[in-house]
């Protein structure tokens, strides 16, 4: 495959992972003005919000078995689309059944397209022969500030769901169908899909399963970052109500340049040292917001916290890619499944913790989550992690 393909391959697959972050955003940091669309009570809000990720863990089944028919190409191919679609459905509905029947259809082509997604991905990077998964996460934060911002802006404008999502999704729409066209399906590095299975391990969810715990551990810290750390710097720390919007924010910019330069550590260093470093510095982001003596020294830790987390999600389904190079797309669907149920345990985790003892306390939950991803860092350790610097592969590869 000529090093102009594989080019293409990723910039198209960056944009995909860049209007994922911003379609995402847009959903959930309009929930309240979503509240006030459907007439939702605070008791029904919750059972609609759960039931997008266990959908989504569903999407990433059905994304495994179209992907071992068709290649995870065609899956993202029409993946993207629906949840774009489904976008706009929330925004034009007004009827309850309407809103329930867009989410559904957002969950489950959520999980489709993130695991599609990943799949290409860690194909990529194999082809690659050198880190840059941790490249296309860096696209979709930034998809995630822009699609806040979007956000932001479409409340202080009092625009309605519909009028906000409407230009979104007929941009975006037509401009992932056109950059579909040049995803790159099936790399295998060279070696074919028989080879490459000889050589590495067969498929076992008992070895996966410490990358799994991984993957929702992050997710739970993620988490308690983007449903607590408002609650946390007002009611805890006695901030503003305008400076407690600001953490997130410092989390989601930091996120984007920890995830920028997050390759080349891995280039340099090797994904297990990267991860250990990430675990280590996401524990001192928890520990600093635990003890914060004032909203100022809160806000540094949830930068820390952006800093840390932002390396071990790409990272973990880069291992996994390596952990079984011959059934890739299926470890990296059935590892984002964990994605989701980090995200669905770690709020009502913090939140009971927090009122059953205090927040500070709740605080040191997810702190002691992620050190443990310390126990599995072997895991990330396969050969092969240092790509460059002399242990480079070639980049000539065949397409199934």
């Amino acid at each position: 495959m000529t090093d102009a393909r594989l080019r293409h391959g990723r910039a198209s697959l960056a944009l995909s992972f860049f209007a994922q972050g911003l379609a995402f955003a847009i959903l959930v940091t309009r929930i309240p003005a979503l509240q006030r669309q459907y007439g939702m009570s605070d008791a029904v809000l919750p059972v609609f919000l759960a039931a997008v990720p266990i959908l989504a863990g569903a999407g990433s089944f059905v994304a495994e078995a179209i992907a071992k028919r068709a290649g995870p190409a065609a899956v993202l191919r029409w993946s993207q689309p629906m949840v774009l679609l489904a976008l706009l459905g929330v925004g034009a509905g007004r009827e309850m059944w309407h809103v329930a029947v867009a989410l559904g259809v957002f969950g489950l082509a959520v999980g489709m397209l993130d695991a599609s997604m990943n799949m290409l991905g860690v194909s990529l990077q194999r082809a690659y022969g050198r880190s840059i998964m941790t490249g296309f996460h860096a696209a979709y934060s930034l998809g995630g500030i822009v699609g806040a911002s979007l956000a932001w802006a479409g409340a202080h404008g009092e625009l309605s769901l519909l009028a906000l999502y409407l230009p979104v999704a007929g941009v975006l729409v037509p401009v992932v169908l056109v950059g579909s066209r040049w995803y790159v399906d099936a790399v295998d590095g060279g070696e074919g899909e028989t080879a490459a299975a000889a050589k590495g391990a067969a498929f076992s969810f008992k070895l996966l399963l410490p990358l799994c715990m991984v993957m929702a551990f992050a997710y739970i810290g993620d988490s308690t970052v983007s449903n607590w750390s408002a609650k946390y710097l007002q009611d805890v720390l006695g901030s503003s109500e305008a400076l407690a919007t600001v953490p997130y924010n410092l989390y989601m910019v930091t996120t984007l340049l920890g995830r920028a330069v997050g390759d080349f550590g891995v280039r340099r260093f090797g994904a297990a040292a990267v991860v250990r470093g990430g675990a280590v510095v996401a524990a001192m982001g928890f520990g600093v917001v635990a003890a914060a003596p004032g909203a100022w020294a809160g806000m540094a830790g949830f930068t820390l916290l952006g800093l840390g987390l932002c390396v071990i999600v790409p990272q973990t389904f880069a291992a996994a890619g390596r952990m079984f190079p011959g059934a890739s797309d299926r470890a990296v669907a059935r590892l984002n499944v964990f994605n989701y149920v980090g995200f669905l345990v770690g709020s009502p985790l913090v939140g009971a913790i927090g009122d059953a003892w205090n927040y500070r306390g709740a605080m040191l939950v997810p702190m002691v989550l992620v050190l443990v991803t310390l126990v599995y860092a072997r895991s990330f350790a396969a050969e092969g992690d240092r790509y460059g610097g002399g242990h480079e592969r070639p980049r000539t590869v065949d397409v199934g």
